[in-house]
């Protein structure tokens, strides 16, 4: 695999990182918290492990807004990328800015309404050899699903703690207590099934057990007094099901997630459609003749 290939599944891995995940839309509470207002302990009285984890899916929404941290690294064939990102979120809807930063260069990125955006440095956008005067890509990751690319893989961590909502008693793990970023919290670990990340499609379920080499997908957790999310961490390792000489190759991730300052501002728009290129299809034409070459 060489480094641009590598460079390409780290992208992805943070591509949609803090998209629509925390925000389903179908939950509801009667108090909106922040940074030390009143709320539920994640330690409610006489609720299972399981009930705590479930509930701070909603809890965490409820808290409206936050700043948020994304760090990731991807490795394969000897050779590995980092990612590391901070910006904000709107937990009830998904939308996100953040500011990218890997190899040494620089990424605006905004997702709106599960659409991509990106600001990449000048060379990247003369790489994919696009219009001068457009200095933003829109990305559709639905569209990039099925593709034949990585844009079907298993790689947004705060999708996948939105899975959390539906583990049993026996998904879960508490590990202990940890102090993250100055906030007490409660360290869980968390088994989510492969089959509720394919949403009943048994055909995808079965091509990311064999991605994954697993039928469940590992997830730490970290909540907060409140039973909000102040942390998650994913540790992947996904194996190539096609191209010529990948079948030994394997990519695996580490990414971690972090919430801090519920409540903060967090306006996001789109860039200016005169300014914007989408890109999607050449993604998805790029990703199939990487995989047949």
């Amino acid at each position: 695999m060489t480094g641009k290939r590598v460079l390409g599944v780290a992208t992805v891995l943070v591509l949609t990182a803090g998209m629509a995940a925390c925000s389903d839309g179908d939950d509801t509470s009667d108090g909106k918290s922040k940074d030390g207002a009143k709320g539920t302990s994640a330690s409610q009285k006489g609720a299972s492990e399981a009930q705590v984890v479930r509930a701070a899916h909603q809890k965490t929404t409820a808290a409206d807004t936050a700043k948020m941290t994304l760090a990731s690294e991807a490795a394969a064939a000897g050779k590995s990328v980092t990612v590391r990102g901070t910006g904000v979120m709107d937990l009830e809807d998904g939308a996100s800015s953040m500011t990218l930063t890997s190899q040494g260069q620089e990424i605006q990125q905004r997702v709106l309404d599960g659409v991509v955006y990106q600001k990449a440095p000048a060379e990247q956008r003369a790489q994919l050899d696009l219009p001068k005067n457009k200095t933003w890509m829109k990305i559709d990751p639905a569209r990039l699903k099925g593709s034949g690319g990585t844009g079907g893989q298993v790689n947004d961590p705060a999708e996948s703690f939105a899975y959390t909502k539906g583990v049993t008693d026996g998904d879960v793990t508490k590990v202990g207590t940890e102090t993250i970023d100055g906030a007490r919290t409660t360290h869980y670990r968390v088994k989510v099934d492969v089959k509720d990340l394919a949403k009943g499609d048994q055909a995808k379920a079965e091509q990311l057990r064999k991605q994954l080499g697993t039928s469940t997908l590992p997830l730490e957790l970290w909540l907060d007094d409140e039973g909000r999310l102040r942390q998650e961490t994913i540790r992947l390792t996904l194996r190539p099901q096609s191209g010529a000489g990948q079948k030994d190759q394997k990519v695996t991730s580490t990414t971690t997630l972090k919430f801090s300052d519920f409540g903060t501002e967090a306006d996001v728009e789109a860039p200016a459609a005169a300014d914007t290129v989408d890109v999607t299809k050449k993604l998805a034409d790029a990703s199939k003749s990487q995989d047949t070459a």
